[in-house]
C-alpha cells in the first residue's frame, strides 16, 4: 500500500468522523434546543400560564427562537452537505489520478 493511500483513506476517515459529529450536533440541536421550546410553547398555549406575560412568551418564543435555532440546524445540514459533495469530488480526482497514472504506465511501457 502506497503512502498517498494511506494518506487518502486517513484523510477520508476524519471526514467521515467530521460528517458524523455534524449530524451528532444537529441532534442536540434539535432534541436539547428546539423540542424542549416547542413543548413550553405548547404548555402555555394550552393554559398552564396566562395572561399578557405568557402570550409575549409565546410570541418570543415562537417568532424569534425557535426560527433561530431552526436556522442553526439547516447550518449544519448545509455544512454537512457541502462537506459530502467535497468528499465525493476528492474521491472521484484520486479514482480519475489512479486511472491517469495507471493508463500512463501501461502506454509508457507497452503492456499487452
Amino acid at each position: 500500500m502506497s503512502v498517498r493511500s494511506v494518506l487518502i483513506r486517513m484523510a477520508r476517515s476524519a471526514v467521515e468522523s467530521a460528517l458524523s459529529q455534524l449530524m451528532q450536533q444537529l441532534n442536540v440541536v434539535e432534541e436539547q434546543a428546539l423540542a424542549p421550546m416547542r413543548t413550553m410553547v405548547q404548555s402555555v398555549v394550552g393554559g398552564i400560564w396566562i395572561g399578557e406575560g405568557a402570550n409575549a412568551f409565546v410570541e418570543e418564543v415562537s417568532s424569534l427562537v425557535i426560527p433561530g435555532v431552526g436556522e442553526v440546524g439547516e447550518n449544519i445540514t448545509t455544512m454537512h452537505t457541502n462537506v459530502s459533495s467535497a468528499r465525493d469530488i476528492i474521491d472521484r480526482a484520486d479514482e480519475e489520478v489512479s486511472r491517469l497514472v495507471q493508463s500512463r504506465l501501461f502506454d509508457a511501457f507497452d503492456f499487452y
